[in-house]
This record gives C-alpha cells, structure tokens and sequence, in this order.
C-alpha cells in the first residue's frame, strides 16, 4: 500500500488566500427594494413551472439586510478573502443610464465591511442577473448589451477600484450562454442553439471590453474571468465515445479558453456547429478586431470545478454533441446526483496551465450539495462535504507541486442559498440557513475549513 503523504506535504504557500464564495441573486434578497430594477432571474422565478420548488430569490438568506451578520460569521472562520457579486440592476436599473447611488452605496458599505475585519473583497460584476429591460431589446444576444456591460464595469470599477483589487468580469460563460439561451433551464428561459453561440461571443467580448477600463479605473488591480470545467473524458475506449468526449470536451471548454488564449475559436466546433445548424450564418457576429479584444492577457483564471464528466457517444443527444453516461452504481454522488471526483480538479488544473500557460488560477468555486441539517444539540454534522472539500484540496496540493500556480481557493457556498433552477431543494452552503427565521449556523465543514485556513494546510 501506498504511504500516505505527511500533514507537511499539504501545507500550502504562505500567500495562499483562503476564500469563500456567493453570488448576489441567490443571497441578497430584497428583489425590488431601493430602486433595484427587475432582473431576469426575477423575471424567470416569478413565471409559473420554471423553479423546481416554485421558489424564488425574493428574500433568499436576506444578505441584504443583514450582510454585518454575515461578515462577523466570516471572521470568526478566519475568512482572508470573500468572493461575491453585484447585481447589475441593483447599480443600474435599465442596464445603462441612470445610476442608482442606493445601490452604490450598499455595495460599498459590503466593502468598507470587509476590509475593517481583514477580509479581501473579491469582486464578481456578472453572475447571471441581467437587468430584464437589456433582455427586453435582446439581451447578450446583440452587441449592444456588451458595450452597456462596459457602461456597468466602468461605473461600479470607478466607485468601488480604490478598495476592490480583484475583480472576475464574468461566471461561467458557457452556463449564462448554453443553459440560458439554449437549454432554457436558467434565465432567460431561451431554447434556441444559434442564439447561445451568439450570446457566448458578446460575453467573452464583454470581458475583454472591460478589461483595461477596470485596470484604469483599479490602479493595481487583478481581472480575470471565472469558466466552469469538469473533467472530462470518455466513458470507454470505443472510438464513438473518445469523439464524443472531444466534441463536449470542445463545446463546454474549448470554445471559451481557446479565445480568450489567443487561438481563437476551434476550427473543429466551428464546423461541427455549422453542421449541426447552431451558426445558420456562419460567424457573422465575429467582427475585426473582436478576437483581439477577447485575448486581452488577463492576471489570472478562476475555475469553478465540481465533478467529472463522462461521455458516451448518442445520436438523440442536443445537436449530436456528446451525451454524459452512466455512473456505476457505486460510485459516490452528491445530493445534486455529480460524482465525487476530486482527481478531475487535479487535471484540469494541470492542464490550464501546461495547455494554456495560464499565469495564476483561483479556484473561485468549489463544493457540494449535502441536506445534512442540526441534530438534536444544533450542531450540523456534514462529514460528507468536509470530506469532499478535503480530498479536493489534497487534489489541488498535488497540481501546486506539480508547478501549477495556483493562488487561493474560495469553497462554494459560504451559505445554503437559492440553487438557481431548484430553489431551495440543494444545499451548498458551509453555513445552515435557517429560511423561516433566517438564523445562520456553522456546520461542522465550516469549523474544519477554520482549522484549515488556520493551519494553511489539510491535516
């Protein structure tokens, strides 16, 4: 048998930034209070049959109101660093115009908040809630929702750089573009394949549009962007499923990296999308200049990883891409039914940086969905998620030894929270919420992720 390795060798660099993550929507609450304007997640949760529950973000954990509540639970884990994001319609109700100086203000209390108690602010500017009245003349669909996009950046940049000094543009471009526009399964609630390959360029050529008005506004600062990437591969050796693999590996990798990288879009997707009918006019939406402007070198790469992929070749599957095959029976899941794979965040991020040369990464999401709730004494007993952060982390050890440069990790999710298209059916959070009287208590992971930042090492 294999030595395990010593407690030493999982001691991570001394500038490691121990972080944890949220996002506005699933949060903040307070949908419609001091001039916010109508997202499109409130849009989407409030039309009948989207939500799992019929739930919706109105109230969530009322981060809103009690954001104070929610920093001293983040010192008193010893959080270095919170990752969240701002809800563009809370800063500009119609997407562009008028600012709301309400909205402003809160977010830069959030801030002031968090550096008073040694906490990094890391800021997220879109996680998914476009202002509704931008959608409503076409959303990432045109062109000009990327320029209000820059409109957004510069104002909040402008209000926010003196204190904020990292700022990720976008999260998970391929789930705002394909389960948005695609799939239909978040909001917008589209089902049109051609419309999310569209929506996908204008986001990436958001990012690099607002780039350097961030880093002139932030003197200083770091940018990145935040994909989402599983590891994944085929299910067997068969030829079928090896393509298989390599054209999903394509659709949901590739077709963001290889941009923003300078390769630009893969000639193999570009033709499988042609063929498969979602790029009826070819790249027409692809202008000069436009694959410059997304290759703006940025200071580093978030990855948000969950679980592994495996792919079987289909032919009913969406557009003839791949379809995920099935786990074995023994093989262990979270609540949200992905596998546990902590070995697939060691790959990919050994491939972010041997393929890409990606000169820093953040792991800006990571975790899982228990429903473990307080026992008898209070306590929250989640020996599931403490386990599957700790194998992740000893994955994430192993690619740091590797060369891979890896800066900070930021579990996901610092709260139980509105999951999006299930409500409030999936538990994520390090902290319980209680929804009824919003009281919040630390679960049994959060107390060993104390010990971890402590210690700056998995024992």
């Amino acid at each position: 048998m294999d030595k395990q390795p010593s407690t030493s060798e999982w001691q991570f660099p001394p500038d490691f930034l121990w972080g944890a993550a949220t996002a506005a929507y699933q949060i903040e609450g307070a949908w419609d209070a001091d001039d916010k304007g109508e997202s499109i997640w409130d849009r989407f949760t409030h039309t009948p049959g989207n939500i799992e529950d019929h739930s919706t973000g109105d109230v969530a954990c009322d981060h809103y109101h009690r954001w104070q509540d929610d920093i001293a639970l983040m010192q008193a884990l010893g959080l270095r660093a919170y990752r969240f994001s701002i809800a563009w319609p809370r800063i500009l109700p119609q997407g562009r115009g008028r600012v709301n100086q309400v909205g402003l203000d809160f977010y830069s209390r959030l801030v002031d908040g968090l550096l008073k108690a040694g906490i990094k602010p890391c800021v997220t500017l879109y996680h998914w809630d476009l202002p509704q009245a931008l959608q409503d003349t076409g959303g990432w669909a045109t062109r000009t929702t990327a320029e209000a996009f820059v409109e957004y950046a510069d104002v909040l940049s402008r209000h926010l750089g003196d204190r904020v000094s990292s700022w990720i543009t976008h999260n998970e471009p391929h789930v705002a573009a394909f389960v948005g526009y695609h799939y239909g399964a978040h909001a917008p609630g589209l089902r049109d394949a051609a419309t999310a390959v569209r929506v996908a360029h204008h986001l990436l050529l958001s990012h690099g549009w607002a780039t350097p008005v961030i880093r002139g506004n932030s003197p200083g600062c770091e940018v990145g962007i935040a994909p989402n990437l599983n590891h994944i591969e085929p299910a067997t050796r068969k030829p079928a499923d090896i393509a298989a693999a390599r054209r999903m590996e394509g659709h949901i990798a590739r077709w963001f990296l290889d941009p923003l990288y300078g390769r630009g879009y893969p000639a193999d997707m570009v033709a499988l999308y042609i063929t498969q009918n979602y790029l009826p006019a070819g790249m027409d939406f692809v202008q000069p200049g436009d694959l410059e402007t997304i290759a703006t070198p940025t200071d580093f790469l978030g990855l948000n990883y969950y679980t592994r992929s495996t792919v079987i070749e289909h032919p009913e599957s969406r557009a003839g891409l791949a379809a995920k095959g099935d786990y074995p029976p023994d093989v262990e899941r979270t609540e949200m039914n992905w596998e546990v794979y902590p070995n697939g965040l060691y790959w990919v991020l050994n491939r972010l940086y041997f393929e890409y040369q990606v000169p820093k990464i953040y792991i800006t999401e990571n975790g899982a969905s228990y429903s473990d709730g307080p026992d008898a004494a209070g306590q929250v007993r989640d020996a599931r998620r403490t386990r599957y952060l700790r194998e992740h982390l000893i994955a994430a050890h192993r690619a740091i030894q590797n060369g891979v440069p890896l800066a900070g990790y930021f579990v996901w999710s610092l709260l139980d929270n509105f999951e999006w298209a299930k409500g409030y059916t999936q538990r994520f959070g390090i902290i319980w919420v209680d929804y009824e009287t919003q009281a919040r208590t630390l679960k049994d992971s959060a107390l060993w992720y104390k010990d971890v930042i402590a210690r700056n090492g998995v024992r």
